[in-house]
C-alpha cells in the first residue's frame, strides 16, 4: 500500500516514520510513503505558490498550477512503479482535508485501509482553488469540527490510523480488535499494576476484582457492559447505531435498560 503526500511541509512527517509503533508499518515494507514538497512544482525565483483570492478578502488561496504539476509527476512516478503505461496504472484517489468532508471515522479508515492506497493533498491559507479541486480531488475527509493550520495533521491522523491496521504493526494481531469503534462502540477501561493505588487521602483505589478472578466468561462481559455503559453515558449516537445493525444482543439490550442514564454525572 502506498500514500503519497502533497505538502508545503514534508518535514512534519519524519517523526512519524521514526517513532512509535506505526513505524513498523514502513520498516517493513506494509506501507510506502512518498513526500512530495509543493514548492518543487511552482515556478520563478520565489518558487510561488499562492495568491491573493479574486473577489477580495483576507488571505491567500493555493493556486492550481503548482499542483496540477505535483499531482501529475505523482500519477506519473507511480504509473512507473507500477510497470505499466501511466493510462493503464491503476488510479490512487485523491483525498483532500476540508472541514466540507466526511467525518474520518474508524469505517472509513478500514475502507481506505482495504485499498491500495492513496494521494493526499495537504492544503494550506485560505484554501485551494476551487478549480482544482473540482476535476481533481476524489474524497474530501474531515477531522472534526474544527479549523486546523493546513492538512498534514488530518493526514498524519489517516496515515497513523491506517497504519495500525496493517498486519504486524501491532505486536498482538488483535490488540486493535478491542479498540474504541472497532464493535461500533467506545472502549471500556483497562487497569494495570499495581492492583491497589495509594490515594492521598490514605485511601485506596483497587482494580475491579472481576478482572483478577481470571473467569475469562466473566471478565469478558464485565468488558462488554462497561464498553456499553460508557457510549450510552458519552455516545448515545453509537448505540443507536450498533442497534440498528443488529450489533447488540438481548444481554445487552437488558443491562442498557437496567442504567440509571439520569442519574449520569
Amino acid at each position: 500500500m502506498r500514500f503519497d503526500v502533497i505538502t508545503l511541509f514534508p518535514e512534519l512527517f519524519a517523526p512519524h516514520l521514526e517513532v512509535g509503533v506505526t513505524r513498523r508499518a514502513y520498516a517493513g515494507g506494509s506501507l510506502q510513503l512518498k513526500l512530495w514538497p509543493l514548492r518543487d512544482f511552482a515556478e520563478g525565483n520565489y518558487r510561488r505558490v499562492d495568491d491573493r483570492p479574486f473577489g477580495g478578502g483576507p488571505g491567500m488561496v493555493m493556486m492550481a498550477p503548482p499542483l496540477e504539476r505535483a499531482l501529475s509527476a505523482v500519477r506519473g512516478a507511480r504509473a512507473q512503479e507500477a510497470g505499466e503505461g501511466e493510462g493503464a496504472a491503476p488510479r490512487a484517489p485523491l483525498i483532500h482535508f476540508s472541514p466540507t468532508g466526511r467525518k474520518l471515522d474508524q469505517a472509513l479508515v478500514r475502507e481506505i485501509a482495504a485499498g491500495s492506497g492513496a494521494v493526499l493533498l495537504c492544503g494550506r491559507y485560505e484554501g485551494i482553488d476551487q478549480r482544482f479541486l473540482d476535476r481533481h480531488v476524489d474524497l474530501e475527509v474531515s477531522l472534526g469540527d474544527f479549523v486546523l493550520s493546513g492538512g498534514e495533521l488530518p493526514a498524519l491522523a489517516l496515515l497513523d490510523a491506517v497504519a495500525r491496521l496493517q498486519p504486524g504493526v501491532l505486536q498482538d494481531a488483535a490488540s486493535h480488535q478491542q479498540d474504541s469503534f472497532e464493535d461500533g462502540l467506545l472502549d471500556c477501561p483497562h487497569y494495570s499494576r499495581p492492583e491497589q493505588l495509594p490515594r492521598a487521602d490514605g485511601g485506596v483505589d483497587a482494580v475491579p476484582d472481576v478482572l483478577l478472578s481470571g473467569h475469562h466468561g466473566r471478565i469478558a462481559r464485565w468488558r462488554r457492559e462497561r464498553s456499553l455503559e460508557i457510549t450510552a453515558r458519552r455516545r448515545v449516537d453509537l448505540i443507536e447505531a450498533a442497534r440498528a445493525a443488529g450489533r447488540l444482543s438481548k444481554e445487552d439490550e437488558r443491562f442498557l435498560r437496567s442504567l440509571k442514564l439520569d442519574a449520569a454525572p
